[in-house]
């Protein structure tokens, strides 16, 4: 029989207070304290204790927010339907500081699938539901204008994230033509 505890800890970063948890496969949750859709698949009876598995996700933590490329993974085990796992597997494969957009990761999606077609607002609708952020990078992920949109902790948060990746964020803030700087 297979152990179905959840186990969970808080982490404390520099953009505020993070629950985690994880099963006895990976870390099934990583959000932001209040942020849209908290804890929304933390199970009833999860333990606040910290495991191995915890252990590793805050020593990427303190690497990432130390303002470095951490270089492993810890044991990941997102939930979700197919459909929302291929799109999760596309955002691991956003490299570090850069960003892509939702109509980018649906053409890569429908490529996989050998679809002609796939919806960059489905698309969104997967990346707005990932329940393990920062480690699965959905703040890399901006609208087609490249405009930052969508982040379930909040803007000022997907701003904090890729200004701390060291990404070009001029094409984000640049003046429009005319403006005065």
């Amino acid at each position: 029989m297979k152990d179905k505890t959840v186990y969970t800890c808080t982490y404390k970063s520099k953009l505020g207070d993070i629950l985690l948890a994880a099963d006895a496969i990976g870390l099934t949750g990583l959000w932001f304290e209040g942020q849209k859709y908290f804890a929304n698949t933390l199970p009833d009876g999860a333990i606040s204790q910290e495991s191995l598995i915890l252990t590793e996700a805050k020593r990427w933590l303190d690497i990432y927010f130390s303002g470095k490329e951490p270089d492993f993974i810890p044991p990941l085990h997102p939930t979700g339907s197919a459909f929302r796992q291929a799109v999760w597997q596309i955002l691991l494969q956003i490299p570090y500081g850069q960003t892509t957009t939702y109509g980018e990761i649906a053409k890569k999606l429908a490529k996989m699938q050998n679809a002609s077609h796939m919806s960059a607002q489905a698309v969104g609708g997967a990346v707005g539901h990932n329940e393990i952020s920062i480690i699965i990078p959905c703040h890399r992920v901006v609208g087609t204008s490249g405009s930052l949109i969508g982040y379930a902790g909040g803007i000022e948060k997907k701003v904090a994230l890729l200004m701390l990746e060291h990404t070009d964020m001029s094409r984000f803030f640049a003046p429009k033509k005319g403006t005065a700087l």
